[in-house]
């Protein structure tokens, strides 16, 4: 049994603006550098009597992650070992457009892509999300084979923690998110065998008196 703590990386410039980032590789902007830093001072304190297992760091390659995960990592005492499996959901075309240009430009793929159908791939060299769905189950399912030693730190994204969630609680890859994935929120889940279960979601104590935050939601709403 792995216990496995997941964060989605600080906000950036395009989270703020609501822009399809899928891949490409944006910076942390100031609050996520500050979202970032709250979390390595909470777990600095809550963490500094151990685990019954040493723990680990991963990340996702793309620099949102990996400067999260930096930022942990310093206040941890912890090296980040980058991982690119377990990077965003490639969004093809989409990427780097905001919704309402998307709309403007590309109106028969978004009413397609709102359809939230699994199989469907954006143009563009975009990922399914059954292909998304495997490939992250897959990569968190190696990282807690191979380290079942360790308690595990991995700062990824929050398409990657939405097709855990799915897996956890049974939910088809059909539709849209439904869970609540904020910036730098920590996440518990517990691995055994090839299911994992949730111990605990979306804890955001750490953040309090800070802006609020953009939600997927909001890049949904039609431009009229």
């Amino acid at each position: 049994m792995a216990d496995i703590f997941l964060v989605r990386h600080g906000e950036t410039a395009w989270n703020r603006e609501l822009r399809f980032q899928g891949q490409i590789d944006v910076p942390l902007n100031d609050l996520g550098l500050t979202q970032a830093q709250r979390l390595a001072d909470r777990l600095r304190v809550e963490w500094q009597s151990g685990f019954d297992k040493p723990l680990r760091l991963f990340s996702s390659d793309l620099q949102r992650a990996h400067q999260t995960a930096q930022t942990l990592g310093q206040a941890l005492g912890l090296a980040v070992t980058a991982h690119a499996p377990l990077r965003e959901q490639h969004f093809g075309l989409f990427e780097g457009l905001l919704s309402a240009d998307i709309q403007r430009e590309h109106a028969d793929v978004w009413q397609r892509w709102l359809q939230f159908d699994a199989e469907f791939s954006i143009p563009g060299g975009g990922e399914s999300t059954r292909a998304f769905h495997a490939r992250v189950c897959q990569a968190v399912r190696d990282l807690a084979q191979a380290h079942a030693d360790h308690a595990l730190v991995i700062v990824t994204h929050g398409g990657v923690l939405d097709m855990l969630w799915r897996s956890a609680q049974g939910l088809p890859l059909d539709g849209p998110r439904t869970c609540d994935i904020p910036n730098v929120g920590l996440n518990h889940m517990r691995w055994q065998g090839d299911q994992p279960q949730i111990v605990r979601w979306a804890d955001t104590a750490h953040l309090g008196g800070l802006p609020e935050q953009p939600n997927f939601k909001q890049r949904l709403r039609p431009v009229v």
